[in-house]
């Protein structure tokens, strides 16, 4: 169970996010909606440890994030950033083992079983046949797809998404949150920001508005995510329709 209590998060002087209390507990897929600059991105990194709370505390199973051991917490819960730098030339398979390095001893290296859960995953995100691939080669739609797999490989319980849909056509769009839509059916956590409310209202379960302003609504999808909401949130009229049997939210 990943928490956080009173949690706030500032920049530049401003508060975004104020008190904000909630748990994310196995089984759900939460979306993050909200304008761009009210916080998304920086309260994903304080959800995963990666930079401080400006108050209150995150924990996970009750113990804060910064009690626990980098590995260990490495191999239960893990950030997806809006973008990846590769600062190296390497290969696709070797991007993606990357994410089997929390659950390796010291001078241990990839085997067998690692090598197979790396080409599981980049089949999952429809990049079988592209292991020996140079980064340098990729598109932009390849390369996102590929910091998926890479997470996919390290198989956290808890996966924290920025923007997973960066780049990705419809096809692959829908392919992707569906990877991590059956990674919830199985028990696991994913809370992921997203921009389109429709594709959001097709796999999430609750979701985290945020306003920019300190203020936030957390809880289930259905109750949360309405068109007055959302117009609210977005600065601008937002008409809901129904489509075979699916919620589509449209500009008004």
């Amino acid at each position: 169970m990943l928490a956080c209590e009173g949690l706030d998060v500032r920049v530049a002087g401003r508060c975004l996010v104020r008190s904000l209390t909630a748990s994310f507990g196995p089984g759900r897929l939460v979306a993050v909606l909200g304008r761009n600059g009210v916080g998304k991105t920086l309260t994903l990194h304080t959800l995963a440890g990666q930079r401080a709370a400006d108050a209150g505390v995150v924990t996970l199973d009750g113990r804060p994030l910064g009690a626990w051991p980098r590995r260990a917490l490495a191999r239960r819960l893990s950030l997806l950033p809006q973008s990846t730098e590769d600062p190296f030339p390497t290969t696709v398979i070797e991007t993606a083992l990357i994410g089997r390095h929390p659950h390796l001893g010291f001078w241990q290296w990839e085997g067998p079983a690692e090598l197979a859960l790396a080409r599981r995953a980049l089949a999952d995100v429809d990049l079988a046949g592209f292991e020996s691939r140079e980064l340098d080669t990729l598109s932009g739609g390849e390369r996102r797809r590929l910091a998926v797999a890479t997470l996919l490989t390290q198989d956290p319980g808890i996966c924290l998404l920025d923007e997973p849909t960066n780049h990705l056509d419809p096809a692959h769009q829908l392919a992707v949150l569906g990877q991590f839509r059956r990674r919830v059916d199985a028990g696991g956590t994913v809370i992921a920001s997203l921009h389109d409310a429709t594709l959001a209202a097709r796999f999430a379960d609750a979701a985290l508005l945020l306003f920019g302003d300190g203020r936030w609504e957390y809880g289930d999808f259905t109750r949360v995510v309405t068109p007055t909401a959302l117009g609210a949130l977005y600065g601008s009229p937002v008409a809901e329709l129904a489509w075979q049997g699916r919620r589509v939210f449209v500009g008004a």
